[in-house]
């Protein structure tokens, strides 16, 4: 009687199962390890975020602006919009969540690196202004001038004499707690 050759037994030479000696062992090592070397950075990662730590962010953050900025300056004149007359209008915003008592705050102006001089600004507070000696300073309103307080976000417009600033000026302004003489803010702003 003849075999038949599909109902025999595959040989070893085309087994689906077969391996050489040695292949297996490897490979669930190798699996083993990097499962276990994941595990491993999966909670050394999950411990630093419950502890607190912080990833840095790229770019690195722009650095902390001041508690009062000066965020414009004019040249041109309101009434005459394109009038160049170096109209030195500065405004100032408090940029921070503390509400100053702007009769208590005092400026001073710098060009350049240097003291504008005269100017003197013994207050904030718009109506308290009026009465003062103001020399080099025209006129000072806004939000921030108006009640007792320079509440945050609010602005103060400062209009120095006209000529004083020109484009191209680094104008930095330094503001002072009188009853204190400590310097609450100074910022620089390019005109």
């Amino acid at each position: 009687m003849r075999r038949n050759p599909y109902l025999s037994a595959p040989s070893k030479k085309y087994s689906v199962n077969s391996r050489k000696q040695g292949d297996g062992a490897a490979s669930q090592v190798h699996g083993v390890l990097i499962l276990v070397a994941l595990v491993i950075i999966l909670a050394l990662i999950l411990w630093l975020l419950c502890s607190g730590f912080t990833f840095p962010t790229w770019p690195p953050p722009p650095p902390e602006l001041p508690p009062i900025i000066i965020t414009d300056v004019r040249h041109i004149n309101n009434d005459h919009p394109y009038n160049l007359n170096y109209e030195s209008r500065v405004t100032l915003r408090n940029n921070s969540t503390v509400r100053f008592p702007n009769d208590l705050l005092t400026a001073k102006f710098y060009r350049d690196g240097e003291e504008i001089y005269p100017c003197i600004i013994l207050t904030m507070n718009g109506h308290n202004f009026i009465s003062t000696h103001h020399y080099g300073v025209q006129t000072l309103h806004g939000s921030g001038s108006e009640d007792q307080y320079w509440n945050p976000n609010e602005r103060i417009w400062i209009n120095l004499n006209d000529g004083t600033l020109h484009p191209g000026d680094l104008v930095t302004v330094e503001i002072f707690d009188r009853g204190t003489g400590n310097r609450v803010s100074r910022h620089s702003y390019a005109a």
